[in-house]
Formats: structure tokens, C-alpha cells, sequence
């Protein structure tokens, strides 16, 4: 994996460089956990530890590794510390359905033999 997109003569100062600042992540007693775990990752897998020993060390699976080194190598630090964005869930629903069903529940009820309405319970 290469970690620095310079050329082999920079790689060096790229990688203190990218260093200190994952390093100045990891000492941020702000930063959520999962953050520090990312970071985490990458500074194990910058010092050439095998996947396995990385994802022993972190606390997370191989396939996880991966995902972090592969963002890191791709966006860099900054690719660490945001997530993806993703697209929205449902959309809630529109108040006057939510009334309707209520109000349609709240009839059947009343008019269902041997069941209880609210408050009659």
C-alpha cells in the first residue's frame, strides 16, 4: 500500500507528515471513539503490521482494516475522520395520513365486540 502519492523520494516526509496529524487525532480527548479506532488502525498498518495482528490490536474484524486502509489511500486523513454520506430513510408521514389512521383505528375499535376502548381499559 502506498500512502503517499509523491513518489518514492517524499514518501518519507508525506508519512511523518500524515503522522503527526493522526497522531494529534489519537491525543484529541473530543474525538469520538470510533474516529480513534480508525486512526488506529492506520498507524498500526503504517508501522507494516500484518492485517491479522492490526485487527487484533484495534478490536476489529479484517474486512474492517481494509476499509480503513484503502480509505486512508485514497483520501487520506480527512477520509478518516467523516463518514460517508448515504442516502436518506423513509421519509416520516405526512401528519393528516398519521391522523386518519388513528382516527380510522380508534373507530373500529369502538365498534369490535368485547374489545376495550382507550381509557376503558
Amino acid at each position: 500500500m502506498r500512502f503517499c502519492r509523491h513518489g518514492p523520494d517524499r514518501q518519507h516526509h508525506c508519512l511523518d507528515w500524515r503522522t503527526a496529524r493522526l497522531a494529534a487525532v489519537l491525543g484529541d480527548r473530543d474525538r469520538p471513539q470510533k474516529l480513534v479506532q480508525r486512526v488506529n488502525i492506520v498507524l498500526l498498518s503504517v508501522a507494516r503490521l500484518p492485517v491479522l495482528e492490526v485487527a487484533r490490536r484495534a478490536g476489529v474484524n479484517r474486512p474492517t482494516v481494509w476499509r480503513w486502509q484503502v480509505r486512508y489511500a485514497e483520501q487520506g486523513v480527512d477520509g478518516l475522520l467523516r463518514d460517508k454520506t448515504r442516502k436518506p430513510g423513509r421519509a416520516p408521514l405526512p401528519p393528516a395520513t398519521v391522523a386518519k389512521v388513528l382516527a380510522l383505528t380508534r373507530s373500529r375499535r369502538a365498534r369490535l365486540p368485547g374489545v376495550a376502548g382507550p381509557g376503558l381499559r
